[in-house]
């Protein structure tokens, strides 16, 4: 870190002049990030990652290798957006046809994680604590504490703030075995006690 930024930056990476970076980030090897996106503290943006114009980041964001995060991606604290994963912006894109103007915004809420070379088509929003899984294409919005999985996305079971399948017993208490957090399932919407 140099006294100028309060943040690491592998010298093959490109941060464009007026993009904001917070305290403690790291952004790793031949990564570019654009000059009107906004990234919080103690995030890590891993190799070979774009980050457009007009995205935003909140704290604690974890970036895996060879992802693109394009204009109107809102992520929100402590989002993990895996490997090679794939967000879009526009959705009907032509190469001839200019649609800058149609980009429709994307909001990945706290705690979400979005596996392995995922899709995420625009204009939705993932619940907070959320669980996308591997190479799942997600085209509608996903309800908190959610456990998507497939093509297209379908909802499986619910998952704790830790990551852990939640069992429900017949009252709609589930325990979480890793925090011993309790959950409660009423009327298909989860919420921590």
């Amino acid at each position: 870190m140099s006294e100028q930024q309060n943040y690491f930056k592998h010298e093959t990476a490109i941060v464009d002049a007026g993009a904001k970076i917070g305290m403690g980030t790291k952004v790793w090897h031949f990564t570019h990030i654009s000059s009107k996106s906004v990234i919080g503290d103690n995030c890590i943006i891993g190799q070979n990652v774009f980050i457009a114009d007009d995205v935003v980041f909140g704290n604690n964001v974890k970036v895996q290798n060879n992802v693109s995060v394009y204009t109107g991606v809102v992520c929100e604290d402590d989002v993990f957006l895996g490997p090679s994963m794939v967000f879009t912006n526009v959705i009907n894109p032509r190469s001839a046809v200019a649609r800058k103007n149609e980009y429709k915004k994307t909001l990945v809420k706290k705690g979400a994680t979005i596996g392995a070379n995922a899709t995420i088509i625009c204009g939705i929003e993932i619940g907070k604590y959320a669980f996308i899984g591997a190479g799942t294409i997600v085209t509608k919005n996903v309800k908190d504490y959610a456990l998507m999985i497939g093509n297209p996305a379908k909802q499986t079971g619910w998952m704790s703030e830790y990551g852990n399948k939640l069992i429900f017993d017949p009252t709609g208490v589930a325990i979480c075995n890793e925090s011993n957090e309790k959950y409660k399932l009423e009327n298909n919407q989860v919420i921590k006690l």
